[in-house]
């Protein structure tokens, strides 16, 4: 690595050793301050998932039928929007950020400065110094989304004849090399070790043998160590051209990139390392017999081959985790050119109300107007599908149904902390939903990718459902017409607050996933926590915010102080120049000698 992500990592290792100096009484003896930069690089290299490649093995010796790999939950993931100059009031891009993950996640925001070197605001993770990092220096910025691609691909090698430890490969028998790894631990009882034994072949490491059978697994990114370069060279980018670059090496191998710059560029790439197969995809289901090295994928799909906008027409870009094609509706990108390997079209209800949020042409957006808009407590699933449980309910003599449907009738289809029937609603989906084989009637299509699902498959079900959930809630709470956030909450520290925000497959942009408490509450925990949106002027303006605050400790005064504010659905403005952080001070403190920190108030 270059000597400037060296010293990055060496610096996190020295603030490692710093803090177990100085709290000493907290870690195990065995735990010593003597961790170097390697130690901190380590966890970021990049490996092979063993387990997934011997779970396919194991399918498919099994004669299994195919079964894919669960996905993610769609909520976690992020929104990402970018306007052009063509869009927003000032004639500068913005760019908008918003993780979302559970609030155990690790994230803490930091300016961090080192003259004439670096100057980036952002997020980071606790536990090294190149997470995934989004966030904006004075010239541009980026966010990240999660995109979903195959990186790897299970072959099978024929055994060499009588040699257990060699594997036929181009017509010869070629030797499989082994590792032997022992690591000590803590158990039950104290300090013990474990030592296993790794085998690998020239193509991957082996997943399995059976029946004079290797099988092996090859991986897009397995050993790449360069991505907090990569990431440094991004964070220190004065132009685009600088910025991608950097995102040329592909040492980051996924994640959706969104980008805003002070030119007034906007950018959407969906990256990865994407394998130039020269196969069909073996994907969750299938593993690659192969007898030669030209059988096996061997390098990447092209850096401009993957999908991307750049400034397209109607100046908006966003993503919320679905595949690239819908990016931009002026410019849908048609699967027939795009590489084997990226997922079908898909456009969730998280992202159509995005897009009915941004895409229409319309007045220019100043930064507030964006904030405002990425608060919205719209549930597009409410508007898509209500009017037909509500023809349904109408012709039902059920009291209980009769309610349910007068209260729905009246709810604004959103859930705002102060809106009632969205709890009725939401409780009613999930029964209906899990009692049926299909809950729409049409289901979605990319030909209306804005407007489908849509319909209820099964009118009568949906009301035996809205009778049940109607009488449970009643029950729970003794009465029907509650708010959202009088079951939904902020419950940080001593904030215990109402909350608006709802899953994404329920059609909220304003994302948020909650914990069941016993007195019935319940409290947020994950979703959105960590929202910035930056306008490009000639010096970047950005308001943020970070609901489960800077310090994960219940007693520092960082730990809710933004609990209520994000509730509330506010932001605080960034202090970003040097006189803003000045005025902004509540403490200051440098490293003095040794490992003294002196400080002053």
């Amino acid at each position: 690595l270059p000597k400037p992500t060296r010293d990055v990592y060496a610096g996190f290792a020295d603030g490692v050793n710093r803090y177990i100096a100085q709290h000493r009484s907290a870690f195990m003896p065995e735990i010593r301050p003597d961790f170097k930069g390697w130690d901190v690089l380590a966890p970021e290299i990049s490996g092979a998932d063993i387990r997934r490649a011997k779970r396919l093995v194991d399918r498919v010796l099994a004669g299994a039928a195919p079964a894919r790999e669960p996905s993610p939950p769609s909520d976690e993931g992020s929104n990402a929007w970018a306007f052009g100059p063509s869009r927003t009031a000032s004639g500068s891009a913005i760019l908008l950020r918003n993780p979302h993950l559970n609030w155990d996640a690790g994230y803490y925001e930091a300016h961090v400065v080192v003259p004439g070197i670096l100057e980036f605001y952002g997020d980071y993770r606790i536990g090294g110094p190149f997470g995934v990092i989004g966030g904006f220096n004075r010239n541009l910025g980026w966010s990240t989304t999660n995109n979903a691609y195959d990186p790897d691909e299970v072959y099978v090698l024929d055994e060499a004849p009588g040699r257990p430890s060699q594997v036929m490969l181009d017509g010869e028998a070629v030797p499989l090399t082994s590792d032997t790894v022992t690591v000590r631990y803590r158990g039950p009882s104290g300090l013990t070790s474990e030592t296993r034994v790794r085998w690998y072949s020239p193509i991957g490491p082996v997943v399995h043998r059976a029946n004079r059978k290797v099988y092996v697994v090859k991986t897009a990114g397995a050993g790449e160590f360069r991505g907090g370069e990569q990431f440094l060279r991004m964070m220190q980018a004065r132009t685009f051209e600088e910025w991608e670059s950097a995102m040329r090496m592909r040492a980051r191998t996924t994640s959706n990139f969104t980008y805003a710059d002070g030119a007034g560029n906007i950018y959407y790439v969906w990256n990865a390392a994407l394998p130039a197969l020269p196969h069909r995809p073996g994907g969750d289901s299938a593993v690659i017999p192969i007898s030669s090295r030209q059988q096996v994928w061997s390098h990447y799909v092209p850096w401009d081959s993957l999908p991307h906008l750049k400034n397209p027409p109607g100046g908006y870009l966003h993503n919320e985790n679905d595949p690239p094609h819908f990016t931009n509706l002026n410019v849908p990108l048609d699967p027939a050119h795009l590489p084997t390997g990226v997922p079908e079209p898909t456009l969730g209800f998280r992202s159509q109300l995005a897009l009915a949020l941004i895409a229409a042409p319309g007045a220019k957006l100043t930064l507030e107007d964006v904030i405002e808009l990425k608060h919205s407590y719209r549930m597009l699933l409410a508007e898509r599908i209500k009017p037909e449980l509500l023809a349904a309910a109408g012709t039902d003599t059920n009291r209980a149904v009769r309610d349910a449907a007068a209260l729905l009738a009246r709810w604004d289809n959103t859930v705002s902390a102060e809106s009632r029937g969205g709890v009725l609603f939401e409780a009613w989906w999930r029964r209906y939903s899990a009692a049926v084989r299909r809950p729409f009637k049409e289901r979605w299509v990319a030909t209306e990718p804005t407007t489908t699902p849509r319909g209820l498959a099964d009118p009568v079900a949906a009301v035996v459902a809205l009778n049940a959930v109607a009488d449970s809630i009643q029950a729970r709470y003794g009465k029907l017409d509650l708010a959202w956030g009088d079951v939904h909450r902020v419950r940080i520290g001593g904030v215990d607050v109402p909350v608006g925000g709802c899953r994404g497959d329920l059609g909220c942009f304003r994302v948020l996933w909650y914990r069941s408490q016993p007195d019935g509450i319940r409290v947020a925990e994950g979703g959105d926590g960590w929202i910035l949106a930056v306008e490009f002027g000639a010096v970047p303006r950005a308001m943020s915010v970070l609901a489960y605050g800077e310090s994960p400790e219940p007693g520092s005064p960082w730990h809710e102080d933004q609990a209520a504010m994000f509730a509330r659905g506010e932001l605080k403005t960034v202090a970003f120049t040097r006189a803003a952080v000045e005025g902004a001070a509540v403490r200051r403190y440098w490293v003095g000698g040794g490992l003294g920190i002196g400080n002053r108030e």
